[in-house]
């Protein structure tokens, strides 16, 4: 297994390869997306590419590409529109200047589920994080993330019936 730390140019270049696994990833349970998301995640990884401090890790295994992640810092003011806005209702201007703001985001993080149950997650997660304070949300349908999150020592902040919301304390900036 190797894991690629990319910068949002190599990201664009290996596009492709990111958008097979999300589509391995979310087309089935608990997400169900339909390919019209997984274009929408196409289109937003070619935007989110682009962002200041944007970074990927790609795992690529001896079938193909097989997982990823995707982040960036957050950046102030805290934006509103996808998930944003629920979770700003629920930690607040303060709670999310102190929690999110600055805070590296992890925005994606996906294994296709024939690379499932080898930790492969959690090596993305913490080569994509590299130490760094950071947050992410999921769905609270997403129990197997959730188990994911907290075995890997992240906080969390929000616990609503749409969102959860982690932190992981680390060192600030890049």
């Amino acid at each position: 297994m190797t894991l690629d730390v990319l910068t949002g140019e190599q990201t664009l270049l290996r596009r492709a390869e990111l958008v097979s696994v999300y589509r391995e990833a979310f087309t089935g349970p608990p997400w169900h997306e339909s390919e019209e998301a997984v274009g929408a995640f196409h289109d937003r990884l070619t935007a989110d590419a682009g962002r200041p401090g944007f970074r990927a890790v790609l795992a690529t295994g001896d079938a193909g590409p097989c997982g990823f992640g995707t982040a960036w810092p957050t950046t102030s003011p805290f934006p509103t529109e996808r998930s944003y806005g629920k979770v700003l209702a629920a930690l607040g201007q303060d709670g999310t200047a102190h929690h999110l703001v600055g805070a590296l985001e992890v925005d994606e993080l996906a294994v296709a589920p024939h690379a499932r149950g080898q930790g492969l997650a959690g090596r993305i997660l913490d080569l994509l994080c590299d130490q760094r304070r950071s947050w992410l949300l999921t769905s609270p349908k997403a129990p197997d993330a959730i188990r994911l999150y907290e075995r890997s020592g992240w906080r969390r902040v929000v616990d609503d019936p749409e969102v959860v919301v982690f932190v992981k304390p680390g060192r600030a900036g890049p």
